[in-house]
């Protein structure tokens, strides 16, 4: 498997590399117009206005011989325009359709609920509940803006997208370059709620009763050259929200940046023409991940990576001009387990070492909506006997290897 691997890196790389040489336009993906970004770009006909997005998916896991079908999203938008300096911005989801109580059924949360107040026509200041630049995804997360029916694994564990915590942001570009830039304070993470497997996601608080003992701090550039969109970005902040008591009495570094967490990601965008390619990695560090194991009976990692990179082709890019039809492969790696605390703090997970192909297709009718299908091949490492609970004959071998089919619809306006 290491070969295949190792064949499969240069494979991603030679296509990406082609993908960069190729003389090509932007691609129609990225110019999707809603009407939210109508008020965000000060051109709203109208003082309120009325925006969403939503998704449905059919998956079928091949392991398991199981199929389930969801409406995965439905997204509401309101945004007022109180003045030509002032706008409200709020955004209110239900995931799977149903809520009766528990997370598994559905879940209605706030997505952003944020002032927007313009300074000049370069910078700008927002003020509640909002999504920090962090990313490809978490600020461009409508279906009609991605290819593949689920969103990159890579920016759903190691970038939690999407990412939203309450604070302040501020937000500009320069004058004489194709440079914005971004920096924000937020509300800082519940280390409590880390879960095993899922990254550092649970720990958001997304609005809801969050420790604000703790803050964190983010902060991006992009710069655009020709058909390239080049970012970083960063976050740094604390994980243990309790008082200095509390905390001392669970032996934790508590503080506004206490028991820090790191986060920095990089990436590149290429479109040109019916050709676009894109590139990110990320990287998450946790020096302190062994006392969060200790006081809370985690098995959390130190060091925690994921990387992708994706080729895309649009066939009618000369054909038609509001059609699109684009294929696309990605391949992408991650492990939640990079690096651990030394045992007992912590048992390594093989399972969370994965390496995913994606390969499929959508169809643009129109720029806002969007019928997608794909394949997904995953590989993991192997597991650890010593994380599970209910082992063979009682529960099936693990199996390494798994193929997912997935269909999906999606809009926005």
């Amino acid at each position: 498997m290491k070969k295949i691997s190792t064949a499969l890196l240069i494979v991603a790389a030679s296509l990406s590399t082609i993908s960069l040489q190729a003389q090509t336009r932007t691609n129609a993906q990225q110019l999707i117009f809603t009407n939210e970004d109508s008020l965000s770009q000060g051109i709203a006909k109208q003082k309120t206005v009325i925006s969403g997005y939503g998704s449905a998916f059919y998956q079928r896991d091949f392991v398991a011989r199981q199929s389930k079908a969801t409406l995965e999203r439905v997204v509401l938008f309101v945004g007022h325009q109180f003045n030509s300096k002032i706008s409200l911005f709020t955004e209110m989801e239900l995931e799977n359709a149903v809520v009766v109580g528990t997370k598994e059924r559905g879940e209605i949360s706030m997505e952003q609920a944020f002032l927007k107040f313009n300074f000049n026509p370069r910078q700008y200041l927002v003020a509640g509940l909002f999504v920090p630049r962090i990313g490809i995804l978490n600020e461009n997360h409508l279906p009609v803006n991605f290819n593949g029916v689920e969103r990159p694994m890579v920016e759903q564990f190691v970038i939690p997208a999407t990412w939203r915590e309450l604070g302040v942001g501020f937000y500009g570009r320069a004058n004489r370059l194709p440079l914005n830039y971004s920096i924000a304070i937020l509300n800082g993470l519940n280390s409590a709620a880390f879960e095993h497997g899922s990254g550092i996601r649970e720990g958001k608080a997304e609005g809801s009763n969050a420790f604000a003992n703790n803050l964190a701090i983010t902060a991006s550039i992009q710069y655009n050259w020709q058909d390239f969109k080049f970012q970083v970005s960063g976050y740094s902040g604390g994980t243990v929200g309790l008082s200095k008591r509390g905390a001392d009495s669970l032996h934790l570094n508590s503080g506004a940046f206490g028991s820090a967490l790191y986060l920095v990601e990089g990436n590149v965008q290429y479109n040109k023409n019916a050709f676009s390619a894109k590139a990110l990695f990320a990287n998450i560090s946790y020096p302190e991940a062994a006392k969060i194991n200790t006081a809370y009976a985690k098995n959390i990692a130190t060091d925690m990576y994921g990387g992708y990179v994706e080729l895309a082709y649009d066939w009618l890019y000369k054909k038609q001009k509001q059609a699109n039809l684009t294929s696309f492969v990605r391949y992408e790696m991650l492990d939640l387990n990079a690096t651990i605390p030394a045992p007992p703090k912590a048992i390594y997970d093989g399972t969370l070492k994965q390496q995913h192909i994606i390969a499929g297709i959508s169809y643009l009718p129109i720029q806002n909506v969007v019928v997608k299908a794909d394949v997904r091949l995953l590989h993991t490492g192997k597991q650890n006997p010593n994380l599970v609970i209910n082992p063979p004959p009682n529960a099936l071998p693990y199996q390494q290897n798994n193929t997912f089919l997935n269909i999906g619809i999606g809009y926005s306006f």
